[in-house]
């Protein structure tokens, strides 16, 4: 009986799945937080695999793992399915405690076409291939053909069911991404027969600029087609991903017509069923790359980011100045320790911050994140200036001059109350001033404990006629390194006072440690 109603179940799913409308959806991506990482691309392609890797993910302190679920290997022989992969990826999520978001490698990856099984690969009468302007046929399956839709569709409704049914609850799974880096390469569009009978009769003019927004409605649309299916079966959040395009690349030199933050508009109206159009960042300027996507209508959520020394400050970062819904270092498996370690330390502070950063309403938080390049941020909370730098800004560490390259501090501020605030981070220096102190400040260079430097005694003497300080400064009351408990309390570790805090000038964190301070200040 019981396998008589899932044939059934099964068999409406796809009665109306690839040709249903909208669902109303009771998701809600505020909710997530995500400490996560991504796996390298092969990492989960055989139960081994798998149960090698799912222990050391949650030895690393990631809350959520990035999957793929591979079209070649879900579907090797056309109409028989395969779900073995996806089953172990579950249950050994399970088993160490871990949530997982699979990545639908359906018909492209990365622009190609190359997890597609063999069968649908050989078959280019059934499933054509894009093609360039000069009629070159690329390996990238044409998004304007019914066959290649309903190919992907079937497969992809089968994965959504199956889901359904292993993890109904949804406490295992919490997302699905739609294919991969979605975009053209060689050419801006699609010149195939079928794309040129679409494009005679649209809107958009013969340009790069043109090419591209019509190439993005079309794969936003065929996205969208998908993302209902996820939404009548399973669902749960969706997001799309997008490879940037930088260092002045032209349309089609870039994997043009994806999710990319000029094409938002686009992709929000053809793909309304899409939660989040989320960047994957390797290239430099993280900040700019980040600010881009963290729109009002637009979660900030960052599947791939390059692992590296810098990753656990830049997980920080976005957190604390976007309220993101989480951040994923790319092939984290893969990574040797010295990289992985900064991911781990920084996911332990953000355990810690969890219940203060999810009441955003009562306590403001800031994002820090500085490189040799952009060492300082200025903050006006109210009544009170923020000065926040890099820590080789000090003068007396030898880093900073000796040719060692600045590897990028960063982490997060929270407001408690007036003139009580939670540092976390790493490589980070933050002095307060009320804003007429701030005002009126006089820039001294001084030694480690606390005097002028030798040559510069003028500056500490006022020059006659100079005008009088008006007003009030605050003090730092203390600095306390402490832990915080799942329900916001804080459990003292020890007292940064005399050097450690300047004699009361600043709060610091060195380069390399990850701590969390408790400030109080005062006013005088």
């Amino acid at each position: 009986m019981k396998a008589v109603k899932s044939f059934w179940l099964f068999a409406a799913m796809m009665l109306f799945a690839c040709h249903a409308g909208a669902a109303n959806s009771d998701r809600n991506v505020s909710r997530l937080f995500i400490l996560g990482g991504e796996l390298s691309n092969s990492a989960a392609t055989s139960v081994e695999d798998i149960d090698e890797v799912m222990p050391r993910m949650a030895a690393l302190g990631l809350n959520t793992v990035l999957v793929p679920a591979y079209w070649d290997l879900i579907e090797p022989v056309e109409g028989q399915y395969d779900w073995t992969l996806v089953d172990r990826v579950i249950d050994k999520a399970r088993d160490n405690r871990l949530q997982v978001i699979f990545l639908w490698f359906g018909v492209w990856k990365n622009s190609m076409s190359c997890y597609a099984p063999l069968w649908f690969k050989q078959d280019v009468k059934r499933f054509p291939r894009a093609m360039t302007r000069s009629g070159k046929p690329l390996e990238i399956a044409s998004a304007f053909s019914e066959q290649v839709f309903q190919a992907d569709c079937k497969v992809f409704t089968r994965l959504v069911g199956h889901l359904a049914q292993k993890d109904p609850q949804k406490e295992t799974v919490i997302m699905l991404q739609i294919e991969n880096e979605i975009g053209m390469l060689e050419d801006a569009r699609d010149h195939s027969p079928l794309a040129e009978d679409i494009h005679r009769k649209s809107k958009y003019p013969d340009t790069l600029e043109g090419d591209e927004a019509f190439m993005a409605e079309h794969y936003a649309r065929y996205v969208e087609r998908l993302a209902q299916v996820a939404r009548r079966i399973y669902n749960v959040p969706l997001y799309v991903n997008a490879a940037m395009n930088s260092r002045g690349r032209k349309p089609g030199e870039y994997p043009s017509a994806g999710p990319l933050a000029h094409l938002a508009p686009i992709w929000k109206k053809y793909a309304p069923s899409i939660d989040m159009l989320a960047p994957d960042i390797y290239d430099t300027g993280f900040k700019g790359w980040a600010c881009q996507y963290a729109l009002p209508d637009n979660p900030l959520f960052i599947p791939e980011s390059r692992c590296c020394e810098n990753s656990g400050v830049r997980a920080l970062y976005v957190m604390g100045e976007h309220r993101a819904v989480g951040f994923s270092p790319f092939a984290i498996d893969q990574a040797p320790a010295a990289e992985t370690r900064p991911v781990t330390q920084a996911y332990g502070l953000l355990r810690q911050l969890k219940p203060y950063l999810r009441a955003a309403e009562k306590y403001p938080s800031w994002g820090l994140l500085f490189s040799e390049d952009d060492k300082e941020r200025v903050i006006a909370d109210g009544d009170v200036v923020l000065t926040c730098r890099h820590n080789f800004t000090l003068p007396w560490d030898p880093r900073a001059t000796d040719g060692t390259p600045w590897p990028e501090g960063g982490g997060i501020i929270i407001r408690l109350s007036r003139h009580e605030y939670l540092v976390a981070g790493s490589g980070i220096v933050v002095e307060w001033k009320t804003k007429t102190e701030k005002q009126q400040e006089q820039q001294r260079q001084l030694g480690e404990d606390g005097f002028v430097e030798k040559g510069n005694r003028q500056q500490s003497l006022p020059a006659a006629g100079q005008p009088i300080f008006k007003g009030k400064r605050l003090g730092i009351g203390f600095v306390d390194q402490v832990s915080i408990a799942d329900d916001g309390t804080f459990r003292y570790i020890r007292r940064d006072n005399g050097d450690q805090d300047h004699q009361g000038r600043h709060a610091r964190i060195g380069v390399g440690e990850y701590k969390i301070l408790h400030v109080k200040l005062y006013e005088y």
